[in-house]
């Protein structure tokens, strides 16, 4: 009989790379941060979403509260996301209509952070 994958044998989107890539895809600037945590934390990375502009860190975390989920929490300081703001969801397209709902920009030339590929 097959097994069935898992959450975690799926979701992508719990990988920097491909997480920054779909964000890059649909051209939202996005810069690599950090992804050394602890084997003890349940942070997994951080990003850095419209650097220079709304400056909105997001991070991975599995398995929070021993849960064995998948979230993301977007802090921008409070400005335009609350604190302790956590988004669970298996879709980029979820991160990045609140992204942009939130007022980033797509596609910003006059950023200092963007390039062409």
């Amino acid at each position: 009989m097959e097994q069935q994958p898992t959450f975690q044998d799926t979701n992508k989107l719990k990988t920097p790379g491909y997480f920054i890539k779909r964000l890059k895809d649909n051209g939202i600037i996005t810069l690599r941060i950090f992804q050394k945590y602890s084997l003890l934390d349940s942070r997994k990375w951080t990003v850095l979403v419209d650097p220079g502009n709304l400056s909105i860190y997001i991070t991975c975390y599995q398995n929070k509260n021993n849960l064995n989920e998948v979230m993301f929490e977007f802090d921008d300081g409070g400005n335009r996301f609350a604190k302790n703001f956590f988004i669970k969801t298996h879709s980029i397209e979820i991160i990045v209509e609140h992204l942009l709902s939130n007022g980033v920009a797509q596609h910003d030339e006059t950023n200092p952070f963007f390039k062409t590929k």
